[in-house]
């Protein structure tokens, strides 16, 4: 059986066709479009008319290649952008109207468990407590496992596309807007930061946007040209690639070989929460995974073949 899903997030609507047997799944597409719903309203908690005409153009984008892969079945799934929108319904019909395809607004916590689904598809089984993060344009996500269980999972409405809408942000940052940051982290996710320090977590598992644009700077590839299921990011890496981007103007970081262009702005932020979690928490180690909430999607549809 031939599937695709698709996942509307905050700034891109992410779209992944596979072919399903139950001894394997094999990856026939991937690709994204811009749709941005976190734009100027998403303080609000609205999307905006110019962020609904964007997701149709995207959809009917990616029926066009759904259609070339002559796919049996379509999920599509919704997160943050449009679970805290107050707007949604109106916005989901309009989606429903133009497409024909029913769009499942995920919760929270479902988000989550599909994210760890996900991810263990690549992994098989995690060190004795890692943490996964997924920072999102609307939310993050922070699941804290051991071996392959839950211990503890969270979903916060502060993911980056929030951040910038919410904070003054100069260009460069100035200390003091990252001290502000920071604390506005702390607070939101104090919970996860205090269980990661009792429970002696050492491993970071990051399957963002984020964190592949880490990756894609270290080995100074083009955003999206080189797939990977795991690769390990050191803290010296890193710790690198936080000083430069935070240290340059926006118009910088654009000329940095591996930097997306989506992601040019929503980075720092992202790369403040990540230097946080290792300074608060001692994590001394970073797996970067391509597998996450789509692939989680892909495992709970082969049950059901």
């Amino acid at each position: 059986m031939k599937v695709a899903v698709i996942d509307l997030g905050t700034n891109t609507c992410n779209l992944l066709i596979a072919e399903l047997m139950l001894d394997k799944t094999t990856i026939l597409h991937q690709s994204k479009q811009y749709v941005k719903l976190g734009d100027n309203k998403i303080e609000e908690d609205k999307i905006s008319d110019e962020a609904t005409e964007r997701t149709l153009k995207a959809f009917q984008a990616q029926r066009q290649i759904i259609d070339e892969y002559r796919v049996d079945k379509v999920k599509v799934v919704a997160t943050s952008a449009v679970r805290q929108a107050e707007n949604k319904i109106n916005f989901l019909e309009k989606i429903g109207e133009e497409t024909g395809w029913a769009v499942k607004v995920i919760t929270g916590e479902e988000e989550a468990e599909l994210i760890f689904n996900g991810v263990l598809l690549a992994f098989k089984q995690f060190d004795n407590n890692s943490l996964i993060l997924d920072i999102g344009g609307g939310s993050n996500e922070l699941i804290l496992v051991d071996n392959r269980e839950i211990v503890w999972r969270e979903s916060q409405p502060t993911g980056m596309a929030r951040i910038i809408s919410r904070f003054t942000i100069s260009d460069p940052i100035t200390p003091t807007e990252i001290s502000r940051i920071e604390t506005f982290f702390l607070d939101y996710h104090k919970n996860t930061f205090r269980l990661c320090s009792q429970n002696r977590v050492k491993t970071l598992v990051g399957c963002s946007g984020a964190f592949d644009t880490i990756a894609d700077i270290i080995d100074r590839v083009n955003p999206g040209e080189k797939k990977r299921i795991t690769q390990h990011i050191s803290i010296a890496d890193f710790n690198r690639v936080y000083t430069l981007l935070i240290n340059l103007t926006r118009r910088q970081r654009l000329q940095i070989k591996g930097m997306d262009f989506v992601r040019v702005d929503l980075i720092v932020p992202a790369m403040i929460l990540i230097k946080l979690l290792l300074v608060k928490t001692g994590i001394n180690k970073i797996i970067q995974t391509d597998f996450a909430l789509r692939e989680g999607i892909l495992s709970e549809m082969v049950l059901t073949l």
